[in-house]
């Protein structure tokens, strides 16, 4: 059991730069811990004015999970999906052996964008099969108790959740919830305790597990609990992940998922060479190239938490 704890994951700034031109905050994967349950990436890009332009780029062995804050993103990919997302919806892409995708800010003038991708890496069962696609524009929600004060609200964007579960497919155990706590409000937030999880504050304040909280950070719990406490002054948005903790070790470079570094070195390859594995996302004249590998042996990030 990886045991009942409080650890601090702090965000640390990346500039993406080359013609994705932004700025993130990236919490997973952390130095010393490669995965939450199957999640395995975690940025936020935003709050900020920008115009996003990221173009055609490709995937391997995860889902990617596109949760909007402020703004509208259209997402293109080679299946021929084309939607615009915006607050309250879910786009959720399967990348399975292969696909690409592009995802701009919609318009042509900088506008205010604010969200959270993550990536969850896919299982043995899964990661070589066909990619796809979802958007899910309503999604169940549960209201939470309160211990004092309100209600909380919760929106169950990724797995099971208070006995709530998402419509969205996934393929490991897993919990990706959005909580709305009122202010002057204390509430339990219901886990399985053979799962591991995560909470970030994104909005307001918030104390967790009687730990308080900088704007963006991330308590990791460990496992063997059953809940949570969570209470905030002001009011708070929180996002709580989590799930069974994953299967196996993994090898994380640019884009691709994957468990050995042969198969990252044959993804990288069919991307430069524009095999059919990755498809075409159509109405671009650009796509991103792979950068240039290390001139070491890629191998799998271990935990140390």
């Amino acid at each position: 059991m990886i045991g009942e704890r409080r650890i601090v994951l702090e965000p640390r700034d990346v500039p993406l730069g080359g013609v994705r031109g932004m700025n993130v905050l990236r919490l997973l994967p952390h130095r010393n811990l490669p995965t939450i349950g199957a999640w395995c990436f975690l940025d936020r890009f935003g709050p900020a004015d920008t115009r996003m332009r990221v173009e055609p780029h490709p995937h391997i062995g995860l889902q990617t999970v596109t949760w909007p804050l402020v703004g509208e993103i259209r997402h293109r990919d080679a299946l021929g999906s084309d939607v615009d997302l915006r607050r309250g919806q879910l786009n959720l892409m399967t990348a399975g052996n292969g696909i690409s995708h592009s995802e701009y800010s919609v318009g042509d003038d900088p506008v205010p964008l604010d969200a959270l991708q993550f990536w969850v890496v896919l299982p043995e069962t899964a990661r070589h099969g066909a990619g796809g696609f979802e958007q899910h524009t309503e999604l169940p929600g549960v209201r939470l108790p309160a211990l004092d004060g309100a209600d909380a609200a919760a929106t169950v964007v990724l797995g099971e959740f208070a006995g709530i579960t998402s419509p969205a497919s996934v393929h490991t155990p897993i919990v990706g919830a959005e909580v709305v706590v009122a202010a002057g409000s204390t509430v339990r937030l219901p886990l399985h305790a053979d799962w591991e999880h995560g909470v970030m504050l994104v909005e307001g304040d918030a104390v967790v597990s009687q730990h308080p909280m900088e704007l963006n950070d991330m308590l990791y719990l460990g496992d063997e609990r059953d809940a949570v406490e969570v209470s905030s002054a002001n009011g708070a948005l929180l996002f709580l992940l989590g799930g069974e903790p994953f299967e196996s070790e993994i090898v994380m470079w640019w884009n691709f998922a994957a468990r050995t570094h042969e198969e990252i070195v044959e993804a990288r390859d069919d991307w430069e060479a524009a095999s059919d594995r990755f498809g075409t996302v159509e109405g671009h004249d650009v796509r991103i190239p792979a950068p240039p590998l290390p001139d070491v042996r890629l191998m799998p990030r271990g935990r140390k938490i």
